[in-house]
């Protein structure tokens, strides 16, 4: 049996390589039709102009779908764990769940909304997105510590508290530098005098983003460990 058929392990990894290729793909397009310039742009500037923003949108979306069924295994497995051993808190799991989900639509607005059309929508998605996101995986480091020594290892739990905190430490300079960048535009001189900031706040952009997505790598061993079925019940 291939690795990605073991358990459920597939959903983080398609999460995974999906999510990765999204930006990477949009990246290229918008740096290829000069959309963008090279040196780290905004992760929504690359998916600002059409035909990019199509691409972006579409892939965006799919990943928020493979998230969403991504968390809900997550929490369906500490359920059954915690049922037999206790360790973990229902209210601690579902906390993570609903948490989860909220980020996974703040990337279904950030993709349905362009940040040159509708900037408000845009930045209350990616908001939602980046908040939610981290208290996520903070949640699911917790759950991690609190479930040892069944699931994860303790390197895995270490693993994800480091990923926790890099996200965390990039998340307020993503935030701080970009409400003091005055003028908003795809294209940048280098000269301009919040230049600095703007550069500072996209890089670590694409660091908080990145972080989730190693996140998500790390469910992959726990998720070889069990399977979901559906269960059809017909009422009379």
């Amino acid at each position: 049996m291939f690795w990605f058929m073991q358990g459920l392990c597939f959903l983080p990894a398609f999460l995974v390589i999906w999510s990765s290729s999204t930006f990477i793909i949009s990246y290229l397009i918008a740096i290829f039709r000069r959309d963008v310039d090279l040196i780290f742009p905004y992760i929504s500037d690359t998916g600002a102009n059409p035909p990019e923003s199509c691409i972006f949108g579409l892939m965006t979306f799919i990943s928020a779908c493979a998230g969403i069924a991504t968390i809900y295994a997550r929490y369906k497995f500490v359920e059954k764990l915690s049922e037999e051993t206790r360790v973990v808190q229902p209210c601690l799991n579902k906390a993570a769940l609903w948490i989860g989900m909220i980020s996974c639509l703040g990337m279904c607005i950030v993709a349905t909304f362009q940040e040159t059309t509708v900037m408000i929508a845009h930045d209350i998605g990616a908001l939602l997105f980046f908040l939610s996101g981290i208290l996520y995986i903070i949640l699911q480091s917790a759950i991690s510590y609190h479930a040892y020594p069944f699931g994860s290892s303790m390197n895995v739990c270490w693993t994800r508290l480091g990923i926790a905190i890099i996200a965390t430490l990039a998340f307020f300079p993503t935030v701080i530098c970009a409400a003091l960048v005055k003028h908003a535009t795809l294209h940048r001189d280098t000269k301009d005098e919040d230049y600095p900031f703007q550069l500072s706040s996209s890089v670590c952009e694409w660091i908080v983003v990145f972080s989730f997505i190693c996140f998500f790598l790390t469910y992959i061993e726990d998720f070889k460990l069990f399977k979901l079925r559906v269960k059809t019940e017909y009422e009379e």
